[in-house]
């Protein structure tokens, strides 16, 4: 029985999960013991080293207020003895009650019998009178500093006590941290040898499949819908197989009808349009005879109506070319300037008409790029015309050329003063058919194909295209090209 894909996953994901919860369990053993030992410096020895440093720190300062007392019978000093030697008390009776060594009680013991010792001979001194104290100085401070000495030597040796075990406690984490790297390390490779090969096996038999049928879709997209889908799939893949396999059937049925579509469109509609044209055309000319200004209105809309109905269905035939891979290119090194002259001629008539300023910024000699001629005419002629129309009436378009040396390529761009396109219009400007929300000067729509046509042209070229505008301050369209030799 074949496992369908879900189980496949399944059961490739538990045993990968099982193996790294395993890891992870000694991982988390290991790092246990090792916060034990951590545990043990930070709860135990540092306190312990710590708490003898400052008993002996506590011992000095009782020496220095018996020096002090002794000297000038001043009772706050002898306060001030009384109070160091409790805390001293104190912080020795805590330490002996954590103190867990054998060896540590037994020296904390002996330091807690040399103080009392040494409260004893200070208490005895003091109470002396003042005369009889230089007679015993010499005895006293003799017994004082052996005592003293004896105890910071006895805690000298239990910080020495602790800092061994420090030492033994350090040196065997780091010898069990060693080995839980070692063995963590050995584990976690073959966790991923296995998981890597339960992954493997759950997902070639997935993709294989997949693979094929990814081919089989790139034919499509190539234009090869004859090719025949036979994939061998498990049962949950075959209805996305049986899928494409009707996807590629239907797809040779709209290319057969796009194909007859541009057909009838070629020979049934655009030669009737350019008769019509040509003959309105004649009637405008009055070689037929005189027409009256009304008629003269009439015609002139009619001319201008039908030369716009063969522009769009020119524009659409040669999308369709492009999507078809059908376009064909006469790419030679051509003087931009010359088409760029040719484009602003054709709207200048009507950019005088509504009072917009043409202004031409490029270089003064000629400027030559590997182009189509034609086509790079389609481009900067739907450029034009777009910005002469949405351009308010008395504004300016600017046009600028601008060859690049050092990036060897050719950057033109048309400027409007208009009223521009909302941010979120922006990114769609370049779709077929998209119009946006800004209507052009005097209300009338657009077809949605000039941009679209005019970066698939440009992308031909090898090169990019794309708009930046702001509302209220007009819009540049831009592209670039490579550059070639003069």
């Amino acid at each position: 029985m074949r496992l369908s894909i879900f189980w496949r996953l399944t059961i490739g994901f538990l045993a990968i999960i099982v193996l790294v919860s395993g890891v992870n369990l000694f991982a988390l053993h290991q790092i246990r013991q090792i916060t034990e030992f951590s545990n043990a410096l930070v709860s135990t020895h540092y306190p312990a080293i710590d708490s003898a440093k400052w008993l002996i720190d506590s011992l000095y300062a009782q020496v220095r207020n018996e020096k002090k007392y002794l000297a000038v019978r001043d009772d706050i000093f002898l306060k001030h003895f009384d109070t160091d030697a409790r805390e001293f008390q104190r912080t020795l009776d805590a330490l002996l009650e954590q103190e867990g060594s054998p060896d540590g009680q037994h020296t904390l013991k002996e330091v807690e019998t040399l103080h009392d010792d040494y409260r004893i001979l200070f208490h005895t001194e003091a109470r002396l009178e003042p005369v009889r104290t230089r007679k015993m100085s010499k005895e006293y401070e003799s017994q004082r500093d052996a005592i003293v000495t004896t105890i910071t030597k006895h805690l000298e040796a239990f910080m020495d006590l602790h800092a061994a075990s420090i030492s033994t406690v350090i040196n065997d984490g780091r010898r069990r941290s060693e080995q839980a790297g070692v063995v963590t390390k050995q584990l976690v490779i073959l966790a991923l040898c296995l998981g890597l090969l339960l992954a493997s096996l759950a997902t070639y038999s997935i993709l294989s499949p997949l693979r094929r049928l990814q081919e089989h879709i790139r034919q499509i997209g190539l234009g090869n819908f004859k090719t025949a889908v036979n994939v061998s799939a498990p049962s949950d893949l075959r209805e996305l197989v049986e899928s494409v396999g009707a996807m590629a059937k239907k797809l040779q049925e709209l290319d057969d009808l796009k194909a007859e579509f541009v057909s009838h469109i070629t020979h049934e509609l655009r030669s009737p349009l350019t008769a019509i044209h040509a003959g309105t055309q004649l009637l405008l000319e009055e070689i037929p005879g005189p027409v009256t200004e009304q008629q003269r209105e009439t015609l002139e809309l009619m001319v201008e109506s039908s030369r716009q109905l063969i522009d769009m269905i020119s524009s659409l035939l040669d999308l369709s070319k492009i999507d078809a891979g059908m376009m064909e290119y006469r790419i030679v090194s051509s003087d931009i300037k010359r088409v760029v002259d040719t484009s602003v001629n054709k709207i200048r008539l009507l950019a005088d008409r509504e009072r917009i300023r043409i202004v031409i910024e490029a270089p003064s000699g000629p400027v030559f790029a590997p182009v189509d001629e034609s086509r790079m005419q389609q481009v900067l002629d739907n450029l034009l015309s777009n910005a002469l129309k949405f351009s308010r009436e008395g504004g300016s378009i600017y046009l600028r050329v601008e060859p690049d040396q050092k990036e060897k390529v050719l950057r033109i761009s048309v400027t409007d003063t208009g009223r521009g396109i909302a941010p979120q219009s922006l990114q769609h400007i370049f779709e077929r058919f998209y119009q946006g929300g800004v209507r052009a000067r005097g209300g009338a729509p657009g077809t949605g194909i000039g941009l679209a046509l005019a970066k698939r042209v440009v992308e031909a070229h090898g090169g990019r295209i794309w708009a930046d505008s702001e509302l209220g301050k007009g819009t540049t369209m831009s592209f670039v090209l490579p550059l070639g030799g003069s």
